[in-house]
């Protein structure tokens, strides 16, 4: 399936243990999602890859500033919460939270699906 052949996946990221969730093995993983949602209908879904690409693109903007010290999503997120820029609208902290939101409907979507529902409205 699509799924199985993705080079990479959710289920590959190492959590490091005091600093968290590796950002760039996060982001590909994010942008390896991308093509799953032209599958499911490039029309219905455009505003919601629409959204999802520009979540990315404003997490890895941030990232690719330093690299080395936003290696983790927990520090973007730190520095930004110490920065007082966390709630600021297009910060990567938004970003994050939107983007969490739109992987967390995209696999309620999915599991609709993979449980048997037809109807795609119903589904969404």
């Amino acid at each position: 399936t699509f799924f199985s052949v993705m080079s990479n996946r959710f289920s590959d990221i190492e959590l490091r243990e005091e600093e968290g969730i590796p950002t760039e093995e996060f982001l590909e993983s994010c942008y390896a999602i991308v093509p799953v949602l032209d599958k499911l209908g490039p029309t219905v879904f455009a505003p919601v890859k629409m959204d999802f690409v520009g979540n990315i693109k404003k997490i890895n903007q941030k990232f690719i500033t330093n690299k080395e010290e936003f290696d983790t999503l927990q520090k973007i997120v730190l520095h930004e919460v110490n920065a007082g820029v966390a709630q600021v609208r297009n910060s990567a902290t938004e970003a994050l939270l939107w983007l969490k939101r739109g992987l967390k409907f995209l696999k309620g979507f999915l599991t609709e699906v993979k449980n048997g529902e037809k109807n795609i409205q119903t589904a969404l």
